[in-house]
């Protein structure tokens, strides 16, 4: 199983491992896009049943990357070799394509093409053109495309199908992780990888004075791609608090915490964080667009990423209102309940067989299979 530790896919990739354990899976973890962190390497070594692999070979959205993919292609054959998995589960969108032995899953947690017409709505430079030939001829190639939202998925098909098979499979935290206690205190959390403009922060930035309680925005505040770092201006230091980047049980404190979570994102393919906030007991304000429709529905709150008085006027609302806000949380944390770490792991483990893994066990994959919805 492949997986960075740049964003969301790391905390998928440990998550689905853990919960594949109790099947008696193992997994071999091969990362790229950079070294992960001391507490990420912690984290993987509390799960018995993985072992890791490291590289830093540039992912294929980042700067010229080409070169790398290649070695990387490399490396992860060299792997095959060595460790003859059952099955490769790979979670980027490239390498599907290369003469693997075993039957290659591809989860398409998001893409360029998808995020540039939601973040920048105007046409994709000509310089993405080798990217988009690169990921069709993957995407294209894997046995089963997966991705965390039916919406997402019918996107990524549109920009680089067909599919040979295509199928849905939401995402999963596991609810024990999370405190959600009694009394909140009046405090608005987001969190995601802050430079991403995707993210919507500077939403928050800009109606920040006018909200009647303090921001805090948990992520990593420097971008990959070019080394930028993410500053806000003095005058909103009193209304905002970054953390930068925050190692799970940091930000699962600062969830539990927060009586609201908000992601007034223009861009979010499923939305982890979230989720993790519902966990924590916290009443959501999200982007109102369709992945987090589908993840959400009823649970809750809406507002146009580009609507920054309409967010203002919801976060107020709620942190006036107690009985209003104690029932959207209610809401999302029953909603949440929903994404179970067994189901996730049962979805996944039944689309590995169908595939033809054997049941001996997996020691490298990534979703797909049938055109279904789990």
């Amino acid at each position: 199983m492949t997986a960075d530790p740049v964003g969301g896919v790391w905390s998928y990739a440990l998550e689905l491992c853990a919960a594949l354990a109790q099947d008696d899976v193992r997994v071999t973890l091969a990362t790229l896009g950079g070294e992960p962190s001391p507490a990420q390497l912690d984290e993987v070594a509390r799960l018995p049943n993985v072992e890791l692999f490291c590289s830093a070979y540039r992912l294929e959205w980042m700067p010229q990357p080409w070169d790398d993919l290649q070695r990387a292609g490399k490396w992860l054959l060299s792997l095959q070799k060595a460790l003859r998995p059952d099955l490769i589960h790979l979670n980027h969108l490239v390498h599907a394509e290369l003469p693997w032995d075993a039957p290659v899953l591809t989860v398409a947690h998001s893409c360029v093409l998808s995020w540039w017409a939601a973040v920048r709505r105007t046409p994709i430079p000509a310089e993405w053109l080798e990217y988009r030939i690169c990921v069709t001829r993957s995407l294209q190639a894997a046995r089963c495309v997966v991705a965390p939202t039916r919406a997402i998925l019918a996107q990524l098909e549109s920009l680089y199908g067909p599919f040979r098979a295509r199928a849905v499979i939401h995402n999963s935290r596991e609810a024990r992780r999370y405190i959600a206690p009694p009394t909140k205190e009046r405090l608005i959390l987001s969190a995601g990888r802050i430079w991403d403009a995707a993210k919507n922060v500077e939403a928050l930035l800009a109606i920040a004075p006018q909200v009647r309680a303090p921001i805090v925005v948990a992520g990593a505040t420097r971008n990959p791609c070019d080394s930028t770092d993410v500053r806000i201006d003095e005058s909103l230091r009193a209304a905002v608090r970054l953390e930068g980047h925050l190692s799970p049980e940091r930000l699962s404190e600062w969830y539990a915490r927060a009586a609201i979570y908000t992601l007034p994102a223009r861009y979010e393919p499923f939305g982890l964080t979230a989720l993790e906030a519902a966990l924590s007991g916290c009443a959501l304000v999200l982007g109102d667009i369709p992945t987090l429709h589908e993840v959400w529905g009823d649970a809750a709150c809406y507002v146009s990423p580009d609507d920054h008085a309409g967010l203002r006027d919801a976060l107020n609302a709620l942190l006036i209102d107690d009985a209003a806000r104690t029932e959207w949380a209610e809401r999302a944390m029953a909603r949440a309940r929903r994404f179970s770490p067994a189901r996730f792991a049962r979805r996944y483990l039944s689309l590995y067989h169908a595939l033809g893994a054997r049941r001996r066990h997996v020691a490298a994959a990534r979703p797909a299979a049938t055109a279904a919805t789990y």
